[in-house]
Parts: C-alpha cells; sequence; structure tokens
C-alpha cells in the first residue's frame, strides 16, 4: 500500500508528473536513437562482428550505452565525452588559478565554465568518433567488412554524425535536469545499464538450463551479489552526524537557539563520481589504441587495458580512491562549514569555533572518505574477479557488482529523494518515509 499511495500522490501533483513524463519523453527518444545505425555500416555485420568484444574494454563501453557501440548507432559515444570533458575542467578548477576564479564568480563563472565543458565534449566527441570510423573501416578490428565501402566520405560522414549525436545526447540530459525530474546525465547512463539487464539474465539462466553451470553454484552466486548490491545501499546511504549545538539568544521575551542539530557526513560523499570519472579516463587508452588495429606493439598495449585484466583492475581501483578524495574535496569545503555555523551562532561541543572546527570537520572527513573510497574500488573491480573464477558472463556479473551497480543504487536513490523531495513540499509522504534509508535531507 505505501508504493501505491506514493504513486497516487505523484499523480496529484500536475508539475511532478509532466517532470516525470517529460524525463520518460526524453529517455525514449534517447533509447530510440541508440538503435539507428551510423550511414554506411553494415549493421547485420556489426551486430555478429561485436560479440567478440564483449569482454574486452569496448564490451564495458558498449555496457554504459545501452548496446548502442555493439550497433555502430549515431549515439554510440552515448554521453561519455560530455563526462570527459566535465573531469578536465573540474582537474583545471584544483590547478588553475584562472579556472578557480571562475567557481567563485557565481552564476557568471558556472554559465563560461558550462560553456567551455560544452566546447570541450565537441573536440573530444570528435577525436573519438574518428577513432570508431577508423575501427569500423579496418577489417582487421572486427575480423570481418564492417563498412563495404570505407573511404573519405565514409570517416567524415561517421565523424559529423556522431559528434552531433553526441551533443544532441548532452542536451536531452541539461533538458532533463532542468525541466524534468533532475539528474539527467546520470540518468541517461543509468538507463543505458538498464536496457541490458533483461538480455544479460536470460542468457545467464539460458545458460543454467542448458547444464553447462550448475543450479547450486548459480544460488550461491545470486546471493552473494544480493549481498553486494545490498551493502552498496548501505555505503551510499550511510552517514556520520556530527552534533551541532546552537548558542540560546534572547530577543525580546523570546529565546531563540540552544537546540542541537546534525552534520550528515556521508561515507561516500562523492556519489557515483569517481567511478565516472575514472571510467571516461580508462576509455582514453582504448580509444588512442583503436588508432592502430595493424600494430602488433599497441595492441599489446591495449590487452593491458582489457577489462578483464589485473592491470586494468589496479589502475582503475587506484584512480577510484584518488578520484573519491578529489571529488570530495570540491564537494565538501569544510572551511565554509566552519565560517556558515560561526555566523549562525553555532558551534560543535569541546571544539572551539573558526579555525578548529574547521580542522575538526576535516579530519573526521578524512577519515570517513577512505574506507568509503576503498569499498568503492573494491565493488568496481568484483565483476573482473567474478567473470575470471565466478564463471559469471561479464554482462551479467556488471549489475550485481562493479561500476554499473554502483550507477543504478546511486542514480536510483537520488531519483527517488528528488520526487520525495516535491512530495514533501507538499505535505505527500515520500517513498522513503517508513524505510531506514537515512539518506534524506533533514534525518
Amino acid at each position: 500500500m505505501k508504493l501505491t499511495d506514493s504513486i497516487r500522490n505523484i499523480n496529484k501533483i500536475p508539475e511532478l508528473r509532466q517532470r516525470i513524463l517529460y524525463t520518460l519523453l526524453l529517455l525514449f527518444i534517447y533509447r530510440l536513437g541508440s538503435h539507428i545505425t551510423i550511414p554506411g555500416v553494415d549493421a547485420v555485420a556489426v551486430s555478429t562482428a561485436s560479440q567478440s568484444h564483449a569482454n574486452d574494454l569496448f564490451g564495458l563501453f558498449d555496457l554504459f550505452v545501452g548496446g548502442a557501440f555493439a550497433r555502430a548507432s549515431i549515439f554510440s559515444l552515448g554521453i561519455m565525452p560530455y563526462i570527459s570533458s566535465s573531469i578536465i575542467i573540474q582537474l583545471l578548477g584544483a590547478v588553475t588559478p584562472y579556472f578557480q576564479k571562475l567557481q567563485k564568480e557565481g552564476e557568471d563563472g558556472r554559465q563560461k565554465l558550462n560553456q567551455m565543458t560544452r566546447y570541450g565534449t565537441v573536440l573530444i566527441a570528435a577525436l573519438q568518433s574518428w577513432g570508431v570510423s577508423v575501427s569500423l573501416a579496418s577489417p582487421a578490428s572486427f575480423g570481418k567488412v564492417i563498412v563495404p565501402d570505407p573511404g573519405f566520405l565514409f570517416t567524415f560522414t561517421a565523424v559529423v554524425m556522431l559528434t552531433a549525436s553526441t551533443m544532441f545526447v548532452m542536451w536531452l540530459g541539461e533538458n532533463i535536469t532542468e525541466k524534468g525530474i533532475g539528474n539527467g546525465i546520470s540518468l541517461i547512463i543509468m538507463i543505458g545499464i538498464l536496457a541490458r539487464f533483461p538480455q544479460a539474465l536470460v542468457n545467464e539462466f539460458r545458460s543454467v538450463s542448458l547444464g553447462s553451470k550448475n543450479w547450486i553454484i548459480e544460488i550461491i552466486i545470486i546471493a552473494l551479489m544480493v549481498a553486494i548490491v545490498a551493502a552498496v545501499v548501505v555505503l551510499t546511504v550511510g552517514t556520520r552526524r556530527i552534533p551541532v549545538q546552537h548558542a540560546k539568544r534572547v530577543v525580546g521575551r523570546k529565546v531563540y537557539g540552544g537546540s542541537t542539530q546534525y552534520i550528515p557526513m556521508r561515507i561516500n560523499t562523492a556519489g557515483v563520481m569517481p567511478i565516472i570519472f575514472a571510467q571516461s579516463i580508462m576509455f582514453l587508452p582504448g580509444t588512442f589504441l583503436s588508432f592502430f588495429p595493424d600494430n602488433e606493439v599497441m595492441q599489446g598495449i591495449a590487452g593491458m587495458f582489457a577489462y578483464d585484466s589485473w592491470f586494468y583492475a589496479v589502475i582503475f581501483g587506484t584512480m577510484i580512491v584518488f578520484f573519491t578524495y578529489f571529488y570530495t574535496a570540491i564537494a565538501f569545503n569544510p572551511k565554509e562549514v566552519a565560517d556558515t555555523m560561526r555566523r549562525q551562532g553555532g558551534f560543535i561541543p569541546g571544539v572551539r569555533p573558526g579555525k578548529s572546527t574547521a580542522d575538526f570537520i576535516d579530519n573526521i572527513l578524512t577519515r570517513i572518505t577512505l574506507p568509503g573510497a576503498i569499498s568503492l574500488a573494491i565493488i568496481a573491480v568484483l565483476p573482473t574477479f567474478l567473470t575470471k573464477f565466478g564463471n559469471v558472463t561479464q554482462a551479467f556479473a556488471q549489475f550485481f557488482g562493479g561500476t554499473s551497480l554502483l550507477i543504478v543504487v546511486g542514480v536510483g536513490l537520488d531519483t527517488l529523494q528528488q520526487i520525495e523531495s516535491h512530495l514533501l513540499m507538499r505535505h505527500y509522504d515520500g517513498f522513503m518515509k517508513s524505510g531506514k534509508t537515512r539518506g534524506r535531507q533533514g534525518r
């Protein structure tokens, strides 16, 4: 009854209902475009040939774009060039004074940074489009002819089409954020991941029914994966609350303050962004090496960056830890929190206001971020172990561990909180009122 009541409450709010329908419409357009093949590509041939790349980095890239890459779709690049451009801009903001100045200029600075991000998206998309066109035109990449008539015209058409489509996907994400339910970029990535879940589930159980896998082992693996899902949810919503005491103030006959509030510091403050950042950067070597399909040395290096290699797992996990600290430092500024508390007359019991408070918060943030970062790294590389030692297909393992699970859980919870905030503003109960989720604001 709780779920049906929440859905009924959503239907009572015209604005929220329109936002959800608008979001679903744009996501449907995205999924529709992922089935449109690039002009000049043999759709049947590329679908058959892509089976050989199911377990490498291209297969992982294809997972994030909902199978569009395997179909040589116009949306083959998805939203990943935009993510890569955002990473570069944020990195520049951490080390370059000019970008740091723009970050402090408020709305004007934000608009300039967004414009630079769009320009960077065009450049990265053009480079990646060129790499995709070269890979498609080379029979050595797929073991068969994918493009019957390769040449300058095909390369030019593919680069223009893929770059324009990437900008269109970026536009879809921005409109979902502004006019839809929010989290547009993340929702596009999530819907691409979930699009392949039914087929992966069917293939897994088909292999069991054919006798190639044992039912008991499969049940144990599924139970393990359910436990991993629960652990990811706990990691996503886990918080460390810091008590803040407000001094009493007497104004006339009224007494203000004196209450105790809490600063909820999440174990995973950075959310899914470290995974997306690290994954986007890990795509770059594969994209560069795709320019040399006939070079044995380059392909040997590409083998080191294969998704199921130990080298890839170690580098990927290390980058996740780094980006967890990096994005946490951007998203949460202890000095600003301490200054705000001092202006509002608040203080942490036993800690002096000002610099001491900022150092205290920073110390706690550093300590709780470490286990969160390590947990993210372990979960992200877990599918590598499942595919190597658990006889689990990569397509199935991705949904119960690794990057896909973290993104689906994180974006799913954030989307529920977005909907819940609209409901609570209009005095309706949300989805998570009766649950034990502590990720809600104000809990």
